[in-house]
């Protein structure tokens, strides 16, 4: 007979295995380029990067962990400082956002420092208790490390967009 386990660990064990799953991950990609992206609201928002070494164009949706103001969306890496994403906005930081049905719109990525990302992180947990207690598991699985409350290893990225 196999191991049972606790609903929390089950959950994070789905939670994981969902966010290493290439297609899953995509599918809202699709969503998105088929004009859908009113369909998420305002919490998540498709990103469009150049790859580093390539420079061809990636995208990859993101949840909106702040809006601070119309202009300005602030994103995590789920992946820590791995996510490829994360190193190609870091490497160029002219990027695309999309969100809601509205076309894309150039921006500029920021990588917040450990201090921007602590109070934007203490301020998600505050607006979403129960989805940061669900969350932060899969999270620490994914990253390998423990998200600590004034230390955070969860990297954050502001996404200013450009004067329109």
């Amino acid at each position: 007979m196999g191991t049972k386990q606790s609903p929390s660990r089950l959950t994070t064990a789905v939670g994981v295995r969902i966010l290493r799953t290439r297609a899953l991950v995509r599918a809202p990609i699709w969503v998105y380029r088929a004009r859908l992206g009113f369909l998420f609201g305002s919490r998540l928002l498709m990103l469009e990067h150049t790859g580093r070494a390539t420079g061809i164009p990636r995208q990859v949706v993101l949840e909106v962990i702040d809006h601070p103001d119309p202009d300005t969306y602030v994103v995590a890496s789920g992946f820590g400082r791995r996510a490829q994403w994360f190193r190609n906005v870091r490497a160029n930081p002219r990027v695309r956002v999309q969100v809601r049905g509205r076309g894309p719109r150039p921006a500029t990525a920021r990588v917040l420092g450990p201090g921007e990302a602590g109070r934007v992180l203490a301020a998600y947990r505050r607006r979403h208790p129960r989805a940061w207690d669900r969350f932060r598991p899969v999270l620490e699985e994914t990253l390998g490390e423990h998200i600590g409350e004034t230390d955070p290893v969860l990297p954050m990225v502001e996404l200013r967009l450009d004067p329109a």
